[in-house]
């Protein structure tokens, strides 16, 4: 116990000395997305709004952890009506996520950063009756203020890719006790499980990716069809879905190496402050872009579209022939594919998936997505695939099943945050 309480004493310690450094990246970052600069008395555990209602309370960091949360908090809405759903954030698209996706439904806020004093205003403030973090969210101060005032705790869709968890592992001793003080955790994969359990963490179970119980917005499907008319019903639609630093650079070699009449690639790079950068790319290599932002027609000798919008990804992928799922070309460990299996539409990936290995495998093996080794295999499979409707045609029946036979995390995750209200 004393190793412990010295290396939380060094960790904060640690974080007091990377101050001036963190308010020196919230500027920084703030030049291209402005809202970082937004409600900084909260990442400090200062808050102007007040709650009457007991709170269930859920930390999904950015995009795609909000995303998660979707049907959840409809589940928890229905059966407790009566608590109010705090959300938490760390970063302002994940905060204007959450407000595209439920308004005035929930109470938003960011969670503080990791220092004592911070996390204890937030826990007096707030008074959840239950906090759920999101993934792969392991903060040492935040678990133990939980911890020492009897507020249950748990880790939700838990993953921990191989990399991370040898991150954790030099800090095996702060790792492991957090990890024990959780109430509980559940985790997407019997993988995941191993690596949890093997970090230290007990009452574990597995439980499934709340992902695939996500439906696609109606409106989301109305806009995916308004963007194929926009795009053009007759050509090929390639969508480069999330794309990160120097993917699009790839990607555009790839398009020339096509070859293929009439088709249009979409770009929807990853973060909204890189939307400006990919559109300066296009300009210098001279090719004929247009901006979803222009919302008009495609015209027929536009070769790229630039998807520069939030929170319109399911109409993206409603739209694609293909979707090549970005972060996955260079080692950045890939995104989400389930969004993209869930309205029908084949996957590509690049040999860099470790942070979604699971979920890859076993679209792969339902034959819902083709994983490349390189640029070139890259171009190979969407020649392959988009010469060759019959077997386009199966992928998405086959995307289809792979969707449903792996849902029902949802209700396995209520469940489990059902029994410790009922406890507590």
């Amino acid at each position: 116990m004393r190793v412990v309480i010295l290396s939380r004493f060094l960790y904060t310690a640690l974080l007091w000395f990377l101050l001036p450094f963190v308010m020196f990246r919230l500027l920084w970052r703030s030049r291209k997305q402005p809202g970082y600069l937004h409600h900084i008395g909260e990442r400090f555990g200062l808050y102007s709004i007040e709650c009457d209602m007991p709170v269930i309370w859920l930390h999904a960091v950015s995009v795609g952890e909000t995303r998660a949360t979707q049907s959840l908090v409809s589940q928890l809405r229905t059966i407790y009506p009566g608590h109010q759903i705090l959300l938490t954030h760390t970063t302002p698209t994940g905060r204007e996520t959450g407000e595209q996706l439920f308004g005035d439904l929930v109470m938003r806020v960011y969670l503080p950063y990791d220092y004592p004093f911070a996390i204890n205003r937030f826990l007096r403030h707030f008074r959840p009756q239950i906090g759920i973090l999101m993934e792969t969210e392991i903060w040492f101060n935040l678990i133990h203020g939980c911890h020492s005032t009897d507020m249950p705790l748990v880790l939700l869709n838990a993953r921990m890719s191989e990399k991370s968890a040898a991150g954790y592992r030099r800090f095996a001793q702060l790792t492991s006790n957090a990890l024990g003080e959780l109430t509980a955790i559940a985790a997407q994969t019997s993988e995941d499980a191993a690596r949890v359990t093997m970090l230290g963490g007990k009452n574990i179970t597995v439980t499934g990716n709340l992902k695939f119980d996500i439906e696609p917005p109606s409106a989301m499907l109305e806009l995916g069809k308004q963007f194929r008319e926009y795009f053009g019903s007759v050509r090929k639609i390639l969508l480069a879905a999330s794309t990160r630093e120097g993917e699009e650079k790839l990607i555009l070699d790839a398009l020339e190496q096509l070859n293929i009449s009439g088709l249009l690639l979409v770009i929807v790079p990853r973060h909204p402050q890189r939307f400006a950068d990919v559109g300066n790319l296009l300009e210098k290599r001279g090719i004929a872009f247009q901006r979803r932002s222009e919302d008009r027609v495609v015209a027929e000798d536009i070769e790229v579209v630039l998807g520069d919008s939030m929170g319109e990804m399911f109409a993206y992928y409603a739209a694609a022939d293909i979707a090549f799922i970005g972060g996955s070309l260079l080692p950045y460990g890939g995104q989400n594919l389930i969004e993209a299996c869930a309205v029908g539409t084949p996957v590509l990936l690049g040999p860099y998936t470790f942070n979604f290995a699971e979920v890859t495998k076993l679209a792969v093996n339902a034959g819902a997505a083709l994983q490349v080794r390189d640029l070139q295999g890259l171009v190979t499979s969407t020649r392959h695939l988009l010469t060759k409707p019959e077997v386009l045609f199966e992928m998405r029946q086959l995307c289809d099943g792979f969707v449903k036979s792996n849902r029902g995390a949802t209700y396995r995750s209520a469940k489990i945050i059902e029994n410790i209200l009922d406890r507590s």
